[in-house]
């Protein structure tokens, strides 16, 4: 078996920040350090910060009065922020520059009197925040029953999620464009899904099947795996070794192997030892140099 290891993979520049920062706190105020939803969606990371003393809660209600928390990658609604101030915490935030910036064009937009529309998958984390911020409303893949809550001469302004599928992201602002053509359009997929989606893209020709290492709550790492099995590729996404099905590998002689922007190399690592293959081929692609500074609190 050959294994054709895309690249780029793993963390991108977001991710390594919000790990980065809950380290620092850890190592510069001491446990606990409350984390307000997963710092990253990887339970590797997760467990690891975990057992040096971060404590993750859904909500700001969990954390005690006066304790330091680090918020999510993802990004936090306003009303996070209130309710930590009336509690009195020390609040680090850790979210990613990328989401913040969709989190100032939603409020530019409705400063300026368009509707906002928001496209991405209902309920997760990076949704929940952006939607906090102003008045708006969600399309949920290519639904287009949101869309008959807008009026038609309404002036509107669309945003993506950061970690969409490229493909069905384009489909579902054509679909809010034919009905609003003069909509104000920004395409906010980050530059670490692109680049991961269209490695993959790339590497699905020359294999028989790809297993895409990540947690199954990460949005990028099933959007890498979607990615793969539109172009008639089987692909499985796999935390880890053990959660590889023998019969998945059954007269395979090449295996793509890839992971998402929040999963760690040691997992990849430990994937390719478990398949044990003849030879690791890596596909080069984008090189990626980008890097996040500190929150000022911390630098």
């Amino acid at each position: 078996m050959e294994v054709l290891l895309s690249s780029p993979r793993g963390f991108c520049a977001g991710v390594v920040r919000a790990i980065d920062v809950v380290d620092i706190c850890l190592r510069k105020y001491g446990p606990p350090v409350y984390v307000k939803h997963q710092i990253v969606h990887n339970p590797y990371v997760v467990n690891d910060l975990e057992r040096r003393g971060a404590i993750t809660v859904d909500t700001v209600e969990e954390i005690p009065e006066g304790s330091l928390v680090v918020f999510s990658a993802h990004g936090s609604a306003p009303e996070d922020f209130v309710n930590a101030k009336a509690r009195k915490l020390r609040v680090i935030d850790a979210v990613c520059p990328l989401v913040t910036k969709v989190h100032n064009e939603a409020k530019k937009f409705h400063r300026e009197g368009k509707k906002v529309v928001l496209v991405g998958h209902r309920g997760h984390q990076e949704v929940v925040g952006t939607m906090g911020q102003v008045d708006m409303i969600l399309i949920d893949d290519t639904s287009e029953t949101e869309l008959s809550e807008i009026a038609a001469d309404e002036k509107v302004a669309v945003l993506t999620q950061t970690t969409l599928s490229v493909g069905d992201t384009a489909q579902a602002i054509d679909a809010i464009q034919a009905k609003f053509p003069d909509a104000v359009v920004r395409n906010d997929i980050c530059y670490a899904t692109t680049n991961r989606q269209e490695a993959v893209t790339k590497m699905a020709s020359s294999v028989d099947l790809v297993l895409v290492i990540g947690a199954q709550n990460s949005s990028n790492c099933n959007r890498l795996r979607e990615v793969a099995e539109s172009l008639g590729v089987p692909s499985y996404l796999v935390n880890g070794p053990e959660e590889i099905d023998p019969a998945w590998l059954d007269g395979k002689q090449k295996v793509g192997v890839t992971s998402g922007a929040s999963t760690p190399e040691v997992l990849v690592e430990s994937v390719i030892e478990r398949l044990a293959p003849d030879k690791v081929t890596m596909i080069t692609g984008v090189e990626e140099d980008i890097t996040f500074s500190l929150p000022r609190e911390l630098r």
